[in-house]
């Protein structure tokens, strides 16, 4: 809804007067600030800026003490008359003069990225929109400092400072996604967050257990979805925004749709997105063993490998995807917040791609069909947040949650009529309590308890595709088998000085695991496998500035990992001839990490940054030979296996370095960009070393971006380095069919390069168009681990309207 700009302007003007309502502004800048907490001196009167940094004065005494609080400034005390006098702005100065005051919210509360001793990397939604990502795992790709790998179009498993899937958290809005059947292996789970609902992200390069405990071992990803938006006075807000998206690699077409409607005490966000993808075309100039030449067809009852007649297009890779999200807000007080939310994800079938290049020595494919049922996500959120007397906390968060998590696995083998069928079902409750107490903008305290449960539903079957008959059959996990965590939290920051920070934590989590064994189809030694066990982690770390060009970083901490149903009951098959059986004779796995980073401002123009880490693993939880009754080979869906359980069998060391740089030529040009290496080796059972497996190779990024008026391009390299074959993992070495062949016939992952061009054009106010042309020279390359080959010359057309 757009008012005409004067006359919009007179009647705010007015009622701000009428109201006594100011706008809390930097000193510098002149931009307004966001959530600054006003109260008086006994804390018995409070009030918070909305998002626009307006805030009302009505409930204030004239001659009263006012203090205006936030982590980014300095403290403001003044009389309300002698506020009130000065006109309708309250000016605060930024605490530091050098480092951009940027507020994030890696602790569940606000805080100063620079207090903060780890690296961040953080994405707000203006970057999301010019950038267009596909999935949210192309999203963490295109930041440069996150590298993904992908089995199937339908995917994307980050990798972090050598670190995936369960040793990786991922955050929706404050709530752990991560869930009892999160596997070692790959994971798409994140293709589930719609990237065009992200209103920022908040990555923590490093362990992160003291506040979100396990599975933070190499990192947290927070997405933050779209929040309603009150209205600052008695003029209702509505706006909203659509796009519709094409690509050429793939034949993209999605359209997206979202509004926000706000009153001064209820506001709605609504979005949603419908994706369709086609079958991804890789590039033309690369390794021939990544080519599509053959694929399966059913005609006639039979299984016929035919040719591809474009051994480019990777058969079968499409797939669709909708995307649901609506939030209510209510501000029954000034006081008091309640948010309410929901999120639902829905894909169609899609192919394991990786699954499907894979034959055997006859020539023949090992699979017909492999894939994934459709993957549903549904999040129900609550939250109420309430504005403390400073007595016990300032700020309270309490949070409950609910999710149901809907996947499946359907196999059949080549030529063969028997489908092999797993189905999984996860509910997951969450019950979160967080406390902030600050003193002034010097000492903070953050503490809070969160109580998980996970119920996990599994059921195998196979069917006839002929007769249409089905049987039961061994399902993937003990069905009705829980996941129960208990934790509670603390953690300090205290500015010793102006330039020096020092921030420490502690969390002690209990897991308890139930799970109940069906030897219907396996002869268990064991009927039930209970686990219960407790894990203390810890973190101190500090940011000191010299100077304002300055800025130093130090941070030592523990993390851990507790096994979940997955680690305990899985039966599967990771490879062709390997079977994974449960074992309930396991333990949490521990890290222990170090971090220093240097930050260093050279003039107005150029700010380098470089970070280095060394994290010892322990007792790490991964797959090793084992027995089964006396027994190390069974048949597993009419196959002979090697069995294999998961136990705590390794100790890994992995460290790295991280570079980055930005470069301001002038207020049009920039330039900037990352440079990743890092490396680790784990120890074997006899004592030998070999390669880690989600070490990834050296990578980066460098972007040149123009930016002028309507339009804003971005030029932009991105590398990749080599793994030669006895860089591998040994898991990697097994699997040739996602690698190319070196001299000597031997699988390895070869370097490669893309250059890309993006734009975005703002016809007017509120139309805008975004070009992107990715791999301009139309290499075929792969992501390291990766079972498909990436897209090859991609032509990204959106436009965008606003309303």
């Amino acid at each position: 809804m757009r008012y005409n700009f004067t006359c919009l302007f007179l009647f705010l003007f007015a009622f701000i007067s009428q109201a006594q309502q100011v706008q809390v502004v930097n000193n510098e800048t002149g931009e307004p600030i966001p959530n600054v907490a006003v109260y008086n001196k006994e804390k018995t009167k409070s009030a918070i800026a909305d998002f626009d940094g307006f805030v009302d004065l009505i409930k204030f005494d004239d001659k009263e003490t006012i203090f205006f609080q936030t982590m980014s400034f300095k403290t403001l005390k003044s009389s309300k008359r002698d506020i009130l006098a000065h006109g309708d702005l309250v000016k605060l100065t930024p605490v530091s003069q050098g480092m951009n005051p940027v507020v994030i919210s890696v602790s569940k509360f606000e805080q100063r990225k620079q207090d903060i001793p780890q690296k961040i990397i953080s994405t707000s939604a203006q970057e999301i929109k010019f950038n267009n990502p596909q999935t949210s795992a192309d999203l963490l790709q295109q930041t440069g400092q996150v590298y993904v790998q992908k089995s199937q179009q339908g995917g994307g498993s980050p990798l972090i400072r050598g670190f995936s899937t369960n040793r990786l958290l991922i955050t929706v809005d404050g709530v752990r996604m991560n869930n009892a059947t999160f596997r070692g292996g790959n994971l798409q789970n994140v293709i589930s967050i719609d990237p065009l609902c992200v209103e920022r992200t908040e990555i923590i390069l490093g362990p992160g257990s003291v506040v979100y405990g396990s599975d933070a071992i190499g990192g947290v990803m927070n997405f933050y979805t779209q929040s309603p938006v009150f209205a600052t006075d008695s003029i209702t807000n509505f706006a909203g925004n659509a796009l519709l998206r094409y690509a050429t690699a793939n034949n993209e077409n999605t359209a997206h749709l979202d509004f926000k409607y706000g009153t001064q005490r209820f506001a709605s966000a609504t979005s949603i997105s419908f994706n369709s993808y086609g079958d991804l075309h890789m590039g033309s100039n690369g390794p021939d063993e990544y080519l599509r030449n053959q694929y399966v067809v059913r005609r006639d009852d039979e299984d016929l490998l035919v040719d591809n007649s474009d051994p480019q297009r990777q058969i079968p890779t499409g797939f669709d995807q909708l995307n649901l999200l609506q939030k209510f807000s209510y501000k029954p007080s000034s006081d008091w917040q309640l948010d309410a939310g929901l999120i639902y994800t829905q894909t169609s079938d899609y192919s394991r791609y990786d699954a499907l290049i894979r034959f055997r020595e006859s020539g023949n494919p090992i699979s017909a069909q492999w894939y994934y049922g459709p993957q549903r996500w549904l999040m129900l959120n609550a939250r109420a947040t309430h504005r403390g007397n400073g007595r016990l906390y300032d700020k309270a968060i309490i949070t409950q949650a609910y999710q149901k998590f809907n996947e499946s696995r359907n196999n059949r083998d080549f030529q063969d009529v028997e489908l092999f069928e797993n189905d999984e079902q996860v509910d997951a409750l969450t019950t979160a309590i967080d406390f902030e107490r600050r003193n002034r903008e010097n000492n903070v305290l953050f503490y809070g308890a969160e109580y998980v449960y996970n119920k996990v539903g599994s059921e195998g079957s196979i069917f006839d595709i002929e007769t249409g008959n089905r049987r039961a059959a061994a399902s993937r996990y003990p069905d009705g088998s829980t996941w129960e965590s208990l934790a509670a939290y603390v953690s300090y920051q205290w500015r010793i000085e102006e330039n020096l920070t020092l921030q420490s934590g502690a969390r002690y989590n209990h897991i308890w695991i139930d799970a109940q064994f069906d030897d219907e189809f396996f002869d268990f030694p064991f009927s039930e496998a209970t686990v219960n066990t407790g894990a203390l982690t810890g973190a101190i770390g500090a940011t000191y500035l010299p100077d304002p060009s300055w800025e130093l970083r130090a941070n030592l901490s523990t993390a851990f990992r507790a096994p979940n149903i997955d680690d305990i009951g899985k039966i599967f098959d990771p490879s062709p001839g390997t079977v994974v059986v449960p074992n309930p004779d396991v333990d949490s796995e521990y890290s222990y990490n170090t971090e220093l980073g240097v930050k260093k401002r050279v003039g107005d123009q150029l700010t380098i940054e470089v970070a280095g880490y060394y994290t010892l693993l322990d007792d790490a939880l991964v797959a090793r030979d084992f027995e089964l009754n006396g027994e190390d080979q069974i048949i597993y869906q009419g196959e002979l296996s090697q069995v294999q359980a998961i136990q705590n069998a390794e100790r890994a060391m992995i460290y790295g370095v991280e570079i980055g740089m930005d470069y301001k030529l002038n207020d049009e040009w920039n330039l900037y960009g990352h440079y990743t290496w890092l490396d680790g080796e784990q120890e074997e059972e006899d004592g030998t070393t070999v390669a880690v497996r989600h070490v990834a190779p050296a990578f980066g990024d460098f972007h040149v971006v123009y930016d002028h008026d309507r339009f804003k391009a971005d030029a932009f390299v991105l590398f990749n380095g080599q793994f030669d074959f006895n860089e591998l993992a040994p898991s990697q070495q097994d699997r040739p069919y996602l690698y190319a062949q070196d001299e000597n016939g031997n699988p390895f992952s070869p370097s490669w390069y893309t250059l890309n061009l993006r734009s975005r054009y703002e016809i007017n106010k509120a139309l805008s168009v975004n070009a992107t042309l990715e791999n301009i020279t139309d290499q075929r390359y792969r992501t390291y681990s990766s079972g498909i080959a990436a897209a090859g010359r991609n032509l990204i057309l959106a436009l965008d309207y606003s309303f």
